[in-house]
């Protein structure tokens, strides 16, 4: 799948609807979103490396992963330690999770959406229905979808442990969840669940390019549990737009939560510009005309590449992958210098590659 240009492309419905999404966008977001204090802030270089993160999380070479010796693991992550890669072959999920010691923090990092085509994920958004009560929060609601992804994989079972596991070891240090595209939806879930589960006060999510995830009801309930949350968003990147925001259907329809940064051109330069509390800041990302949003910005960030290293099949590559992850591991005596959990879910059996004592 190459770099593909622009919504008119699309289907001539995704187009209206977008029309009318943005049609109130000379207004101030109607729903007041709920936030708890935020002590994360935007900075630069801590975000280009959290990017990078999330964009080493779309190798395909599993053991360069593991190694972590990938051609995007060698700039302001050198040094990661690796604690645990997690492959879902049937469900075409991948996360890891390990610890930036630069940081002091332990990185969890899940994999956005490796499909034959963009246009048709797109596509799909677009009719995403706010369809499931999010459990124990009266009103709020998200879609199904998005919430399976994580919460009935193998990703919220593993990440949960892996980071109580580095904790353990570590200390209460900070945690740090990141993703992009679908990743950064599912990063999101994660972020909010690990806060409740854990009992964490310092949780904290940056995502790229994400979409909405939640009714206004959920972003409100997101922002006081997760505050510490910062979504970049890119230039004309149409992915943040979708499933599409109607202001006059407060209640019903999607809703983003802050804090959003969008990053884009003005006057030949780079701006990082942060948005106002709402999540639906209209001087923001919305301010994009419908017919100028771009399946092209949704591929880099911070002139980072955060898209598939190989747009083969998804399934086809990640068995591939873990096979030679597997002949690796199997020649190889000298392992890591700390262990590391492999947990590999194909064809519903899963798979322990654990170099773990």
């Amino acid at each position: 799948m190459g770099r593909s240009g622009c919504v008119p492309v699309v289907e001539a419905a995704m187009v209206v609807l977008l029309l009318l999404s943005t049609a109130s966008q000379g207004r101030r977001a109607e729903h007041s979103v709920k936030s708890s204090e935020q002590t994360f802030v935007f900075n630069y270089t801590l975000a280009k490396t959290i990017v990078e993160y999330a964009s080493a999380v779309y190798m395909t070479d599993l053991t360069a992963l593991y190694t972590w010796t990938c051609s995007r693991c060698n700039d302001l992550t050198q040094g990661f330690e690796i604690r645990c890669i997690i492959v879902d072959v049937q469900n075409c999920l991948q996360a890891f999770i390990g610890v930036d010691h630069n940081l002091n923090a332990i990185i969890v990092a899940i994999r956005g959406t490796q499909e034959n085509s963009v246009q048709n994920w797109l596509r799909d958004l677009v009719w995403k229905q706010v369809d499931l009560n999010y459990p124990n929060m009266p009103d709020a609601k998200v879609h199904t979808g998005f919430y399976s992804a994580y919460n009935n994989t193998l990703l919220r079972p593993v990440i949960t442990n892996a980071v109580r596991k580095a904790r353990k070891l570590y200390g209460d240090i900070s945690i740090i969840v990141t993703g992009h595209s679908m990743g950064g939806a599912m990063a999101s879930f994660c972020a909010l669940d690990i806060a409740i589960s854990l009992g964490s006060d310092d949780v904290h999510l940056m995502t790229f390019g994400q979409p909405r995830i939640g009714n206004a009801v959920f972003a409100s309930y997101f922002a006081e549990i997760v505050p510490n949350t910062i979504r970049v968003t890119h230039e004309h990147d149409i992915v943040p737009h979708l499933p599409p925001y109607f202001s006059f259907l407060p209640n019903l329809a999607y809703h983003h939560f802050p804090t959003e940064v969008w990053e884009h051109d003005v006057d030949g330069n780079t701006t990082f510009q942060v948005c106002d509390d709402s999540g639906e800041d209209p001087d923001c990302c919305r301010s994009v005309f419908a017919l100028f949003l771009s399946a092209s910005d949704h591929l880099t960030y911070m002139g980072v590449d955060v898209a598939a290293d190989d747009w083969s099949t998804c399934r086809i590559v990640m068995a591939q992958s873990v096979e030679q992850l597997r002949l690796y591991l199997a020649s190889n005596s000298i392992v890591s210098k700390n262990p590391v959990d492999i947990i590999i879910v194909d064809h519903s059996v899963q798979i322990d590659l654990s170099t773990s004592s």
